[in-house]
C-alpha cells in the first residue's frame, strides 16, 4: 500500500473490507459517507478522485461505456471495488464526473489560444487541431457526451447538467471571441454572426462520431483536425 493510500485509510477513506463486495457492506452506510465526503474540501480526498478520474479515462477509453465497470477502475489502481463506491455510486456517475474532467481541460487550452499573442488565424488553426486531438486522445468520451441531452437529464445529474452547459457557455464564448479577434484586424473574411462560425467549427469536429474509429483509421485525429483547419480557414480568408 502506498503512503497515499495507508494515508487515506488511517482517515477511514478506505475502510470499506477488502474481502466483501459492495452489497454486503450496506448501501444506506456508504451512501451517508459518501454524501459527508462530498463535502470535504482536503486536497487528500480531491487527489483520490482525481487519481480514480485518471484510471476512469483509460478504462473508459479501452472499454467504452458498455464495457466499462467499477470494478476495471479498480483492477487499473490495484485496489478493491468496495473502495471507489466511497467516491462514486456507480460507473455512470464516474462517467460524469470523467467528462467534466477531461471538458475543463479543454476549456483551459481554448482559453489559453484565445489569450495568446499569435494571429486569429493561428489561434484558429491551433484550436481546430487541438480539439479535433483531444476527441481522439479521449475517444469514445466526447463522442457519448455530445449526444447527451444536458437539458433532459435526471435529477440526480442536474448539477453535473448545469456545470456541463456552463464549461460550453465559457468554450463558445471563448472561440466566437477568436472569430471576433479576426473580423475586427481583417485577417478573417467576416462571413456571418462570429458565434455561428464557432458553432460550426464545434460542428465540424463533432460530426466525426460519424466514422473517426482512432484503431481502424488511417488517418490521426491530429492531422484530420489539420485537414479541418485548411477547410476552415480556406473559407473564412479575406480576399487579396
Amino acid at each position: 500500500m502506498s503512503a497515499h493510500d495507508a494515508c487515506c485509510k488511517a482517515r477511514g477513506i478506505w475502510n470499506l473490507s477488502s474481502d466483501r463486495d459492495v452489497s454486503t457492506v450496506g448501501a444506506s452506510g456508504i451512501g451517508r459517507r459518501r454524501s459527508a465526503a462530498q463535502a470535504d474540501s482536503s486536497a487528500l480526498y480531491k487527489a483520490k478522485r482525481d487519481e480514480i478520474a485518471e484510471a476512469a479515462i483509460r478504462i473508459f477509453n479501452r472499454k467504452g461505456l458498455q464495457g466499462a465497470s467499477i470494478t476495471a477502475v479498480a483492477e487499473e489502481l490495484g485496489v478493491d471495488r468496495a473502495s471507489l463506491y466511497y467516491y462514486y455510486s456507480s460507473k455512470e456517475a464516474l462517467f460524469d464526473d470523467v467528462v467534466r474532467t477531461v471538458v475543463e481541460r479543454n476549456l483551459d487550452f481554448v482559453k489559453r489560444i484565445a489569450a495568446s499573442n499569435i494571429s486569429p488565424r493561428r489561434k484558429i488553426r491551433d484550436l481546430i487541431v487541438a480539439l479535433m486531438s483531444s476527441y481522439g486522445e479521449h475517444y469514445p468520451l466526447f463522442y457519448i457526451y455530445i449526444r447527451e441531452n444536458l437539458s433532459q437529464v435526471s435529477d440526480a445529474r442536474s448539477e453535473w447538467s448545469t456545470t456541463m452547459r456552463e464549461i460550453n457557455r465559457q468554450t463558445t464564448d471563448a472561440v466566437t471571441a477568436i472569430i471576433e479577434e479576426g473580423y475586427a484586424d481583417k485577417s478573417i473574411r467576416k462571413i456571418g454572426d462570429a458565434r455561428v462560425v464557432a458553432y460550426g467549427i464545434f460542428g465540424l469536429v463533432g460530426w466525426t462520431h460519424r466514422w473517426f474509429r482512432p484503431a481502424e483509421s488511417d488517418v490521426s485525429a491530429e492531422e484530420i483536425g489539420k485537414i479541418y483547419a485548411e477547410m476552415v480557414l480556406s473559407g473564412i480568408e479575406p480576399p487579396y
